[in-house]
């Protein structure tokens, strides 16, 4: 019997998703659940489970293919309602009837059987002519062996893999294989160059040069998705952005403390993890700045916990997953929170879930050595501090000038949410925090 397996929204009503890559291909046999694919979605890159046991007969999509969201990606041959499972496939195990919602709604947890088993892909070679057609001309090859990035490198050249012969193991197609193909050896400079670029690994969505004076990029994936976002968030909450520069050698000394400390010696401590705690103190006292405006109900919504999110750079572009219930954790857990958050989006892992919901965001521009700016709130939330990098400046210290440790916080707000006197409290508890992490005991 066979069954095609439609693409299903990710999250949030997204409608489309792109095909990242095929862990699977024509021919192998799969298990519930097995991860057949990496997709991405406006947000994150995810991977999909496969919602049938049985033997895969069709992949309706590329790699790099935006494909809409209901729309057939993939076939399956699987066991038809007598039982009779299709040829290579693995009986059905007896744990398979306990099944748990997953990714795409379904499924049930079974071990992972490791790579996917294989068996003989065949295709019929197109015929050249529909004359004289003898039977005994009709001849069965095997499906061409390469990588997505080789397939690529073929496809933009121009290259039928069925005419390239593998040199690689097991006949593998190889990308020098692929240019050793195109005339003969010798590769066209359009050629060279798309070859050199299929050989520099490109995050997804980063440009690739169409000619010497322009450079186009499909707007696409994450990109898409966070232009839409802040065009969004520019025009439809007014925003208002005040400065505060502080000097926070004190709490540079207690960051130093706590590194040589066995508490926390084994865990990555920043500024920007002493900023987050400030933070998330400074919100108890100045709750309007963790709230959203709901337009339709017409009504302000004030949130009774944190989801603390933190602007990640990643390859494939700006993200703002968050931490959940942040403000329920002691400085040992917010710091293994961010470590893990950033390790996660850099690897591009971040699960959609992660990046919904969040109530408040902090942004460190600081580490790319810049001092301040005007951050755009990111779509539903009422704040955003842009964290500077610390420099030592000269500074009034004790009515006498001497070389200290200085931060410049940014602080943007939703005006219909926050009056000025609201933001500006909130970013003052915030400083002196930073300048004296005793004054903790004073707001807590």
């Amino acid at each position: 019997m066979i069954k095609e397996f439609r693409l299903p929204d990710l999250g949030e009503g997204l409608t489309e998703s792109e095909i990242v890559s095929w862990k699977v291909g024509v021919g192998d046999t799969v298990s519930l659940n097995q991860v057949i694919a990496e997709v991405e979605t406006a947000k994150a890159v995810v991977e999909l489970p496969s919602p049938f046991a049985g033997v895969i007969t069709a992949l309706h999509e590329q790699p790099g293919t935006v494909v809409e969201v209901g729309k057939p990606i993939v076939s399956f041959e699987v066991a038809d309602d007598a039982g009779t499972s299709p040829a290579g496939a693995a009986p059905a195990e007896e744990g398979a009837a306990k099944r748990q919602p997953n990714l795409v709604g379904y499924g049930a947890v079974v071990e992972s059987p490791g790579r996917p088993v294989r068996r003989q892909r065949t295709f019929a070679a197109p015929a050249v002519e529909p004359v004289k057609t003898n039977p005994a001309d009709a001849r069965s090859v095997e499906r061409p062996r390469s990588t997505p990035p080789v397939r690529k490198l073929a496809k933009d050249l121009g290259v039928e893999l069925a005419a390239v012969a593998g040199t690689g193991a097991h006949g593998l197609i190889t990308r020098e294989d692929v240019r050793n193909y195109v005339g003969g050896g010798v590769v066209p400079a359009a050629a060279r160059h798309l070859s050199a670029v299929a050989d520099t690994p490109v995050p997804a969505g980063q440009p690739v040069a169409q000619g010497g004076r322009e450079v186009r990029t499909p707007i696409k994936g994450v990109r898409k998705f966070t232009a839409a976002a802040m065009v969004a968030s520019a025009f439809t909450a007014p925003h208002a952005t005040e400065f505060l520069t502080v000097d926070v050698t004190p709490t540079m000394d207690l960051l130093a403390r706590l590194k040589a400390s066995r508490t926390f010696a084994d865990h990555r401590l920043t500024p920007l993890t002493l900023v987050a705690k400030a933070v998330l103190i400074a919100l108890r006292r100045n709750p309007s700045l963790n709230s959203r405006w709901d337009e339709a109900n017409q009504e302000i919504v004030q949130f009774n916990y944190v989801n603390l999110g933190i602007a990640a750079a990643t390859p494939r572009g700006l993200t703002v997953p968050n931490i959940k219930d942040a403000d329920t954790l002691s400085l040992l857990e917010l710091s293994e929170a961010l470590t893990a958050l950033t390790e996660t989006a850099r690897a591009g892992k971040t699960a959609p879930e992660e990046l919904a919901g969040g109530t408040i965001s902090i942004t460190n521009i600081g580490v790319f050595g810049i001092d301040a700016g005007t951050p755009i709130l990111n779509p539903g939330e009422a704040a955003i501090l842009a964290v500077g990098a610390v420099r030592k400046m000269p500074w009034e210290f004790q009515n006498e000038v001497a070389l200290r440790q200085v931060m410049t916080l940014s602080l943007s707000f939703d005006h219909r949410l926050v009056d000025g006197e609201q933001g500006s409290r909130f970013l003052a508890d915030v400083g002196a925090i930073l300048a004296d992490p005793g004054m903790v005991l004073t707001m807590v």
